[in-house]
């Protein structure tokens, strides 16, 4: 019920939309002003509630983190999943995205031009398709 709620709590929050971090020796916002923040958000959240080891800048980070802590692959969606979706060209770069499943058709997950969490369609209206979806037991 607590993870429930948090992602809940989380609509439109501001405080996802900046992770600076050392590329290349100068400090960047790698999350350009909350474009690019779906894996700080999704990884903010499960690292504070203890269900992964940290948050992270990328997908691919989350994922391998998720793995390492016990999430599992599964074929269908439950509320509190963890969503992947297919890489799609956004400003001339491809980029997964990923984000939490919620209730029905219902997903939540960093929005690109708000710069914020957001509910939308699990499968953005039919036009991204999820890769994978993964699950940990809360036992």
């Amino acid at each position: 019920d607590t993870y429930l709620e948090v992602l809940q709590g989380s609509v439109r929050s501001q405080m996802f939309r900046h992770l600076y971090m050392s590329v290349d020796g100068k400090k960047r916002d790698v999350t350009e002003n909350g474009k690019l923040a779906c894996a700080f958000f999704v990884s903010f959240i499960l690292a504070g509630l203890g269900l992964i080891k940290r948050f992270h800048g990328t997908v691919d980070a989350t994922v391998e983190d998720m793995k390492e802590s016990g999430w599992k692959l599964v074929k269908k969606p439950k509320p509190g999943d963890v969503l992947v979706w297919e890489k799609m060209k956004i400003n001339g770069r491809a980029n997964r995205h990923i984000g939490f499943y919620v209730l029905s058709v219902w997903a939540l997950s960093n929005h690109y031009d708000d710069g914020e969490p957001i509910f939308h369609h699990w499968k953005y209206g039919g036009t991204r398709e999820v890769e994978m979806i993964f699950r940990r037991s809360f036992s």
